[in-house]
């Protein structure tokens, strides 16, 4: 059993692989939702159904988020109408926000409802939402704190951030079902993902780095010398105090990973770390990445 720590698109890619080299039942997959948001009225949570779409089969791997072949109908009437939807939700995605929003006005736990989903999709992987506590993550700009989806999607990334905060009303805690993934698994897998707003409120969630501690666990980092293979993430980092680089990458994780991964292409001198191909351009090239990563895990 091997659980993965995911967020945005980069660790996805990885599993894109992982699932054509493991058995699917032994992969858990905790999925950060501090970037989930109510738009609408319906509740979006991107990095979860980025991960379940892609089981699913159904993920449009063109822009790594939403359905494929979806439609937008719905979103274009909104738009019409003259009221603001700054994300473009396509119509079989909006069923699953409208679902999930009902749902979760009803009481239901977010585990369990991704749960749900997920049986319904036919997803064999283990789908785990970070925490059932509701947790944001701010940026602060000169318009004050906004929603880190305001800042990458209605922004486009312009906006100068000055810091990143994470905004609950209670302290956000690992789910029963999160603590004995990894407790179950023989190794814990961060993926190549944003640390700052992929990875480290996953981390941020109490119990998670308690389970972790007596796992092997293996990071990819997700910088090829100071630029981030997609996203925001060198902005995020410096923002946070962290150079924009793997060898940031390497200290935001400093006290909990024991093998860490950079690209071979890295002019970046992490010590110890292992060197292989992490461009995942195309299915091909992340079941390579998958095989050596799955290769380093057997290994420990």
């Amino acid at each position: 059993m091997i659980t993965f720590l995911s967020g945005g698109t980069g660790t996805p890619k990885l599993l894109r692989g992982m699932q054509k080299v493991m058995d699917r039942h032994e992969i858990s997959v905790v999925v950060n939702t501090a970037e989930d948001i109510w738009i609408s009225g319906n509740h979006i949570s991107p990095d979860l159904d980025t991960v379940m779409y892609l089981f699913a089969g159904v993920l449009n791997t063109d822009t790594w988020w939403g359905v494929r072949n979806d439609t937008f109908t719905t979103h274009d009437e909104i738009t019409w109408m003259g009221l603001e939807e700054f994300i473009a939700i396509g119509d079989r995605d909006r069923a699953v926000h409208i679902a999930r929003a009902n749902m979760l006005r009803d009481g239901m736990r977010l585990t369990n409802i991704t749960k749900y989903f997920c049986d319904r999709f036919g997803v064999r992987e283990n789908v785990l939402p970070m925490s059932d506590t509701e947790v944001t993550t701010r940026v602060k700009t000169e318009l004050g704190l906004i929603h880190y989806q305001e800042y990458w999607v209605r922004s486009k990334g312009k906006i100068q951030i000055e810091d990143v905060v994470r905004c609950s009303k209670t302290p956000p805690a690992s789910t029963e079902e999160v603590i004995q993934a990894v407790e179950a698994s023989d190794v814990v897998v961060i993926g190549p993902s944003n640390p700052i707003t992929s990875i480290t409120p996953i981390l941020e969630c109490s119990g998670i780095k308690e389970a972790m501690k007596d796992k092997f666990v293996i990071a990819v980092s997700p910088f090829v010398g100071n630029t981030p293979v997609s996203g925001p993430a060198a902005e995020l980092m410096k923002a946070s105090g962290f150079e924009a680089t793997s060898a940031g990458t390497a200290a935001c994780y400093k006290d909990i990973v024991d093998l860490f991964i950079q690209d071979i292409r890295d002019p970046v001198e992490v010590k110890d770390s292992i060197r292989l191909d992490t461009l995942m351009i195309g299915e091909e090239k992340s079941i390579e990445l998958a095989e050596k990563i799955l290769q380093l895990a057997n290994r420990n």
